[in-house]
């Protein structure tokens, strides 16, 4: 099931979903390397967030990336003048692939103006990183040895998916079911959505990023969901 559009109009320019799409494709087309061979590798180990970096505090030895083992006695790092935590919030706009930059920068699309017009700029700006920010720790709180870098805005967008469930959960997503092009409930299309995440253990995808980022924006919505409402129908 793919989305294609909803059925949502909005009544303010969503400049901030415009604004980190263009940041995004801008980083992987232009700013991340794709040659020599290894240079993109190299690139996500200095800049992206890893998980055992975070809970030691302190970059990468070549043993630790060599061996994937995350060891707690010291050594000297690969990339010593490296922030673990900076690179938390750089994660978020680097990506594995075209096809990975493209299929998120398509669902902040679909999903992100509505939920701006509900935040307004400030706050949904807030909401995305923060969101980001719960993805990864979900994802460290899971995988605490991993030596792998976390990379791509799936967690804050994720946050957002959790953010358009609560305000718009009957607001159709047209989607493409099959060879069908259909409408389905925005509640329904999140929560198969949601679901299906659970099913991408094993995978290289990082579906805990996903749930964890996805909870934190249903949550923090349900909380503000009338004073949010009330923003959205003050454009009338």
């Amino acid at each position: 099931m793919f989305p294609l559009r909803d059925e949502n109009p909005t009544r303010v320019i969503p400049l901030v979903t415009i604004g980190l799409i263009v940041v995004n494709l801008w980083v992987f087309f232009f700013v991340q390397p794709t040659s020599p061979p290894g240079a993109s590798e190299e690139f996500l180990y200095r800049q992206a967030a890893i998980s055992c970096e975070i809970v030691t505090g302190y970059p990468l030895t070549a043993e630790e990336i060599l061996t994937g083992r995350c060891r707690v006695d010291e050594g000297q790092p690969v990339f010593p003048d490296k922030n673990p935590f900076l690179a938390v919030l750089t994660s978020l706009f680097l990506h594995g692939s075209p096809g990975h930059v493209l299929f998120n920068m398509w669902f902040l699309w679909i999903f992100g103006n509505n939920v701006e017009e509900a935040y307004g700029r400030p706050g949904y700006i807030i909401l995305y990183l923060l969101g980001g920010l719960a993805a990864t720790l979900a994802f460290v709180a899971l995988n605490p040895g991993s030596t792998v870098p976390l990379v791509g805005a799936s967690g804050a967008i994720a946050a957002v998916l959790g953010a358009y469930a609560v305000l718009y959960p009957g607001h159709a997503v047209i989607s493409l079911v099959g060879w069908w092009v259909l409408p389905v409930p925005a509640i329904l299309f999140l929560g198969i959505w949601f679901a299906a995440q659970f099913g991408l253990g094993g995978t290289n995808v990082a579906w805990e990023a996903h749930v964890g980022g996805f909870i934190f924006g249903l949550v923090v919505t349900l909380f503000l969901r009338r004073r949010l409402l009330r923003r959205v129908y003050s454009y009338v």
